[in-house]
């Protein structure tokens, strides 16, 4: 699977989420609050499902949530791992 592919799947599993962000745009997912708490957790179950990963504590960290970017790149890693 390609990052652009996966970043289309992550945008998909966010605009399911809430579907009135743009979230091609937002850079701050989690230090602007856009993304609480239940969302995270709703999030890292979608992605573990989808991709196949497992996002351990220390890949909860608010950079890796921040914005699809560092999202995409989080997973990429973790699927190269």
């Amino acid at each position: 699977m390609e990052s652009t592919e996966i970043r289309e799947a992550i945008v998909t599993i966010l605009q399911e989420l809430h579907e009135d962000i743009d979230f091609e745009q937002e850079e701050r997912l989690v230090d602007d609050k856009i993304l609480d708490s239940f969302d995270l957790v709703t999030l890292v179950a979608e992605l573990g499902e989808e991709f196949d990963v497992e996002i351990t504590a220390k890949d909860f960290v608010e950079e890796n949530f921040n914005s699809v970017e560092r999202l995409t790149k989080m997973i990429v890693r973790l699927m190269e791992e």
